[in-house]
């Protein structure tokens, strides 16, 4: 995990308050309910997260939130954790979220993702990667796709997702993509640093 390096430099173009806060303080009350899905937060995940506690501002959305990340899937005969996993961090690293980069790559070993992918995820050169399938590249040619803005799928791409993958497949592809980037996009949109998942992204001031 030393040998990939995905630290992003806070910039007044690109600025970040500091490796431990965000744009915005909690409030200083939070109600009842969201302190005990926080608590069960911090139990599952060992890490006293700062983006739940911002997210109390507003517990709608704080609900909302966690009510989609409750029914993701994380598993799937044709989605498998190995390519969600690297659909995640892909994500991530193309939002530049440094919160999302040190969650979504925590045990990448755990689903068969090499730090060599990780590399070739951060050089946006999937193609010449030897590790990846090729039902793998398209996925996350896929995915990549479905990230940039404006959104544009070409009739190639799209032609060549459907030979791999079923109608459900693809839906599966497609709602991880934008659950992934409202994520990464909220926590980016907020300024939250990383939370010591790993070491291997790292904001440098």
């Amino acid at each position: 995990m030393n040998n990939i390096n995905l630290n992003i430099q806070s910039t007044k173009e690109n600025y970040f308050e500091s490796e431990t806060t965000a744009y915005i303080k909690p409030p200083k009350k939070i109600p009842l309910f969201l302190r005990l899905t926080m608590w069960i937060a911090k139990k599952k995940v060992k890490k006293d997260l700062l983006l739940p506690k911002i997210l109390a501002w507003n517990p709608k959305t704080a609900i909302s939130s966690g009510i989609m990340e409750a029914l993701i899937t994380h598993d799937d005969k044709e989605v498998p954790k190995r390519l969600l996993k690297l659909i995640r961090i892909q994500i991530s690293i193309d939002i530049a979220c440094p919160f999302c980069i040190d969650m979504n790559s925590f045990e990448y070993d755990k689903e068969n993702v090499t730090e060599e992918e990780i590399k070739y995820l951060q050089n946006k050169d999937i193609d010449s990667c030897p590790t990846m399938s090729s039902k793998e590249k398209i996925a996350l040619k896929y995915i990549s796709a479905i990230t940039k803005t404006p959104v544009i799928i070409s009739e190639e791409l799209i032609t060549e997702v459907k030979k791999e993958y079923s109608e459900r497949a693809i839906l599966i592809l497609a709602s991880t993509a934008a659950q992934v980037n409202y994520w990464a996009r909220l926590i980016r949109a907020l300024g939250v640093p990383t939370a010591g998942f790993t070491n291997i992204c790292k904001i440098n001031k």
